[in-house]
């Protein structure tokens, strides 16, 4: 840019002058706060032509100042009519040119390619955060809307092999396994639950009657599973690490 004979902000997406420098540069005899809303009343307008603001305090009140554009601050030096003005209008035509030669654009492109480059890089690494955030929280819903979703659906009781086949076993591996984790006991060739889940809801028995090959009537109890006990179980063996074939299988898929 040319030799500094006031200075100019780039910060916005075109050069700016103070209107306090240049009110300073231009050695007005009039004071600032009676001179600069008299020069805007030469047709400008604020948002368009100028912007006011209040400049920062050195330890009395903040002044009062504007950011021009070089289109204004050079019409404000013709209207001073002196030499200052004329020096004033000719820095900015120089600035004015500078800023819109072919270099300074190609600059300014690159510049804003380069923004928005960063910009999609950013919008993409926050997309891809939420999208591994989503892929966890539907990882660990997934019990839930697979197997609880089967469970919820039956609200039937149901015989503990058909519970057994959900982990691909038998339903001797199921009652061996609740035997070994202090949940039920075997008396007279019928499993039952120990007292304190036998209160719970989690089975209901029936009593089943059969003839043998003789044609003798048998009665046995048939114990089943309810929804609330089948939820039981679930969770008792997933606290153990075993889960039902459909959860091992939406792992492998993940």
């Amino acid at each position: 840019m040319p030799n500094e004979l006031i200075p100019i902000s780039y910060d916005s997406d075109r050069p700016t002058v103070s209107a306090r420098e240049l009110h300073k540069f231009l050695e007005v005899k009039t004071a600032f706060k009676d001179w600069f809303p008299r020069m805007a009343e030469y047709g400008f307008v604020e948002g368009t032509d100028f912007c006011s603001f209040l400049s920062e305090s050195t330890g009395g009140r903040p002044a009062q100042d504007a950011q021009l554009t070089i289109d204004m601050a050079k019409e404000l030096c013709m209207i001073q009519r002196n030499e200052r003005g004329k020096q004033a209008r000719q820095y900015f035509l120089s600035i004015e040119k500078k800023w819109n030669s072919p270099e300074q654009i190609m600059a300014r492109a690159l510049q804003m390619a380069n923004k928005t480059i960063i910009s999609l890089r950013s919008q993409n690494t926050g997309l891809t955060v939420e999208n591994a955030q989503q892929k966890q929280i539907i990882a660990e819903m997934q019990p839930k809307a697979s197997y609880y979703d089967k469970v919820l659906a039956s609200p039937d009781p149901v015989l503990t092999s058909v519970i057994a086949k959900d982990y691909g076993k038998s339903a001797q591996w199921l009652n061996g396994i609740l035997h070994a984790f202090g949940v039920q006991y075997k008396l007279g060739g019928t499993w039952l639950l120990y007292q304190k889940y036998a209160e719970q809801g989690y089975t209901k028995s029936y009593t089943h009657t059969y003839d043998d090959k003789l044609g003798m009537t048998h009665t046995t109890i048939l114990t089943c599973w309810t929804q609330k006990g089948r939820l039981f179980l679930y969770n008792l063996l997933k606290e153990h690490g075993i889960l039902p074939l459909m959860e091992r299988e939406n792992k492998k898929s993940a």
